[in-house]
């Protein structure tokens, strides 16, 4: 393979495996246009331009899945390595292929034909290897078409997190507790499945599964994130009916949020053959696109809540640990052994058990512990199932490729040009006969999964009467929808699906423009809620805040001095000391402070606003006999406290905060890679930034109010106008610091300034900044 001398503006790449020439045309904002005279060949060049813009970034997506970091950043990483080997899917691939739909195994066969023809001219070509590979002294593997379904440990999973961190609180304050933790939807009264010992669950039980499932510290390897440190990852989506919009044409707009990195999740690719042309976002270690159009109709998803974990609890034979009750007798596990290849050192002999229900996550002398994961079932790889819904030409083909949708779960929308549009919930979801998934279940028999719910039964509709459909992870179930239907009871806030109802409703959205206007909305629903409460109280101790308070409209802004006055009050303050007055009534005294970390941890990135609204505006008993007098007092001394700290963090001078100032989105190379020409860590911001995690525009922080999840990757679509659709993808498009593309749309993604996601050739040749030609070697 060689890359040939020509003008700067065209280049040629000889590619094995090509059927014939393709040409990929990159515009000045980083996308790559594709043009194939077959199928084959335009996913063997989405797999070789993916390799070229994020060769680094996926060639770890495919260690860190297969467990083969330690393979080149050494023993301290073989703990993740086995944990990864262990939700490996471990079943037949031909079924799993089939799965997906019948052209998915050439699809991916060919994709990473791609992406090996790549690895192969970087191995050749030393100055083309990325830095991370040079600093630290090895080159990128080559793939097999396998690797993209077994690897399964990517997606959004669905509770098992909230099983065990339900389980806890019960176990050591008791249910009453538990109901100021979470919120449940619909409400079920909490109960433990019979014969669960709750105490007999270790804290650490997830440790393994979490390892499994978060992406790498290279700074810490070794540390186990906490459940509450992994960010809880939603999306908005809504879809407008032509006789909703100026144009009297469908749009659809899509804002996943998800944890941001660098180099970003998403990337942009149009796929171009005789047979479909497919432009959007998807995962660049994937083939096709999940989130865009195909010219015939428009697709967009957020998450789904379905319940698609359960933690089994297992009880062990006092006389042979490998064996577990079952029954009326007791079962052996399966076991498995494995080799982990460690950079400078000796490799390292690893053993897995399984139970009937899935990997073995955790023993102790008298029990074991299993996930069963329906995201470990056939057709089940995050996201793959996309290669099957992209190319559909009308709902009918739509709706058959969600039957077969398998993971993550979610809330699909369809637009098309002849002016339907659709919502369809789509997802793996277990029938569960006898218990409501909650809580951990005993692994004896008793609490069985009865298959999965046909994709007909979970909700949709085609058409609403309204004109639009929207949605943004909240519990969205219909009224009749059939209670004995479990799909889950762990759904997110409904503030920001809110927020766009009133935005659609009210004849503020008719336009892409609008639509992302709507996408870049800070408005706070709990703030405004808030400061209702807040409104008549009176205090000269805490005057100069209920003033700043009293004067604001409960916009995010980043400019906006009250809005940095009511972060700060409202999560460091606020909300532990109504929790506590609240904990006062159930607990004793000592074990409050306690209870209140354990309820909001500071590590917490995305807090359920349910529960401390519920106690502001409809507080009952819960906060003792007078709860109107133990608002006031609460309210008015932790205001006066937020202010203080104010102060502190950004001076005496009210007039010089700024939220912005405290909250910012500030991305550093998770390997530390420096800047060639500076030294420096190779870094992305600071960016000032508004909103939170009860926004539209979702911006989730941390402890430090540094941004740490949200929409990094837009979408506004003109369904029929392909070309006046928008786009965004921060940082930018490519995965390499060396590259212009690395974080050109920084500025646009922080002032919510769109680029155009064109779609036809004549648009895409106006705008190309380089033209890649593919062929074969002669």
């Amino acid at each position: 393979m060689s890359q040939q001398d020509v003008p700067a503006d065209r280049r040629v790449h000889d590619v094995p495996g090509l059927g014939s020439p393709v040409e990929m045309v990159i515009d000045r904002w980083g996308v790559t246009h594709i043009y194939a005279s077959s199928s084959h060949d335009a996913f063997l060049a989405q797999g070789y331009n993916a390799a070229r813009d994020r060769l680094w970034q996926i060639d770890l997506w495919r260690r860190r899945g297969l467990g083969l970091l330690s393979e080149v950043f050494g023993p301290q990483f073989v703990e993740r390595d086995r944990a990864a080997r262990l939700f490996l899917f471990r079943g037949d691939m031909r079924q799993e292929w089939l799965a997906y739909g019948s052209d998915t195994k050439r699809i991916a066969s060919a994709f990473v034909a791609g992406v090996n023809a790549y690895v192969d001219l970087v191995r050749s070509s030393p100055d083309l290897l990325p830095p991370e590979f040079r600093r630290h002294g090895y080159l990128p593997s080559h793939w097999h078409a396998e690797d993209v379904a077994r690897i399964r440990s990517h997606g959004l999973f669905q509770n098992v997190r909230e099983e065990v961190a339900r389980a806890r609180t019960v176990r050591d304050y008791g249910a009453a507790v538990e109901e100021l933790r979470k919120a449940r939807e619909p409400f079920v009264p909490l109960t433990v499945p019979d014969g669960l010992d709750l105490h007999a669950i270790p804290d650490d039980v997830l440790d393994v599964y979490e390892l499994a499932t978060t992406y790498p510290d290279f700074t810490e390897p070794a540390r186990v994130p906490s459940s509450a440190a992994v960010l809880m990852e939603g999306s908005n989506n809504w879809v407008l009916g032509g006789q909703v919009t100026e144009t009297g044409r469908a749009i659809v707009a899509n804002d996943p949020h998800r944890a941001l990195s660098l180099p970003s999740l998403r990337y942009l690719v149009h796929l171009s053959t005789p047979s479909f042309s497919v432009i959007g976002g998807g995962e660049p270690a994937l083939p096709g696109v999940s989130i865009g159009h195909n010219g015939a109709l428009a697709f967009g998803m957020t998450l789904f809540s379905v319940d698609q974990e359960d933690l089994y609890v297992y009880e062990l034979d006092p006389d042979d640990p490998t064996r577990y009750r079952y029954g009326d007798g007791w079962e052996r596990m399966r076991v498995e052994r494995d080799v982990v290849p460690v950079r400078g050192g000796t490799e390292v002999e690893i053993e897995f058990l399984f139970t009937r229900h899935g990997p073995v996550v955790r023993t102790t002398r008298t029990h074991a512990f299993a996930v069963r994961a329906a995201w470990l079932e056939p057709g089940m790889a995050p996201y793959l199932g996309s290669v099957d819904y992209m190319r559909a030409t009308d709902f009918e083909s739509f709706g058959a490729a969600m039957n077969r949708w398998g993971a993550p779960a979610e809330n699909q929308i369809y637009a098309d040009v002849h002016g339907n549009i659709a919502w369809k919930a789509a997802g793996l979801a277990p029938r569960r006969p006898n218990w409501d998934g909650t809580m951990p279940v005993p692994g004896d028999g008793r609490y069985e999964w009865d298959g999965f719910y046909d994709a007909d039964e979970l909700p949709g509709i085609e058409n609403p009467e309204p004109g639009w459909f929207a949605s943004a992870n909240e519990m969205n179930l219909p009224p009749d929808h059939p209670a004995g239907k479990t799909v889950t009871h762990d759904w997110y806030a409904p503030d920001r699906k809110h927020r766009i109802d009133a935005a659609i409703a009210g004849g503020l959205v008719r336009s892409v423009g609008d639509a992302a206007r709507l996408q870049n909305d800070v408005t706070s629903l709990p703030a405004q809620r808030i400061l209702r409460v807040l409104g008549p109280l009176t205090d000269g101790d805490a005057a100069p805040g209920l003033a700043m308070l009293r004067e604001w409209d409960g916009v995010l802004e980043a400019t906006s001095a009250a809005a940095a006055l009511f972060e700060v009050w409202h999560r460091r303050h606020l909300r532990p000391a109504v929790l506590a007055a609240a904990l006062h009534r159930l607990l004793p005294a000592a074990e409050v402070d306690d209870a209140v970390a354990r309820l909001v941890p500071d590590e917490s990135l995305l807090a359920d606003s349910r529960v401390l609204l519920d106690l502001l505006e409809d507080p009952g008993d819960r906060l003792g006999p007078d709860p109107a007098d133990t608002l006031r007092h609460i309210m008015i001394s932790s205001l006066k406290a937020a202010f203080a700290e104010c102060e502190s963090l950004m001076g005496n001078d009210p007039a010089t905060w700024a939220w912005g100032r405290l909250h910012v989105s500030v991305l550093r190379h998770p390997l530390g890679v420096t800047d060639d020409r500076t030294g420096d860590v190779v870094t992305v911001g600071p960016v000032p930034r508004g909103g939170s995690g009860d926004t539209v525009c979702d911006t989730a922080y941390d402890s430090a109010f540094v941004q740490t999840g949200g929409s990094t990757f837009r979408v506004v679509i003109d369904v029929g106008d392909w070309d006046a659709s928008l786009a965004l993808n921060h940082p930018g498009q490519s995965g390499d610091p060396r590259s212009p593309h690395f974080a050109d749309l920084v500025d646009g993604w922080a002032r919510g300034q769109y680029f155009p996601l064109l779609y036809s050739r004549s648009a895409v040749e106006s705008a190309a900044e380089l033209v890649l030609e593919l062929r074969p070697p002669d």
